[in-house]
């Protein structure tokens, strides 16, 4: 298997977060898609980093005080995030997807120009190995 598409669950199936969204949207659509970590991404579509629970537990304290009506004032891209989660190139191998997946739950995929095409999950990937090593299972 050398296309990494194999895997890509497609931008229009992922949920995530514009780069100008409040801290309570973000909330929100984190609440409602049941996801810990979203794709950070700005209106022309480009990957600009990720968002998880965490990051929002620790905005709602230190920047909102704890009142959801300083949550709807706060973008998330003032938010101190702990770290991104790291894109792949569509063009990336095997090899470079494996090694970004063994440290996060979920690789960005961009295109040439930088735009958000899509995820691949951790569990995609360990899916598929499981199968090729154990086909009768």
């Amino acid at each position: 298997m050398n296309n990494i598409l194999f895997f890509l669950t497609p931008k229009a199936m992922c949920a995530f977060v514009y780069d100008d969204f409040t801290v309570r949207q973000a909330i929100e659509k984190m609440e409602s898609s049941g996801y810990s970590s979203l794709p950070i991404l700005n209106k022309k579509g480009e990957y600009r980093g990720s968002l998880t629970e965490g990051d929002l537990l620790w905005a709602m304290k230190n920047l909102c005080y704890m009142d959801m009506r300083q949550a709807e004032a706060r973008k998330i891209m003032e938010i101190s995030r702990r770290r991104d989660n790291k894109p792949v190139k569509v063009t990336a191998n095997m090899y470079d997807l494996v090694s970004q997946a063994s440290t996060q739950n979920f690789v960005p995929v961009v295109d040439d120009k930088e735009t958000f095409i899509g995820i691949i999950t951790r569990g995609a990937i360990i899916k598929y190995c499981s199968q090729q090593l154990f086909p009768d299972d």
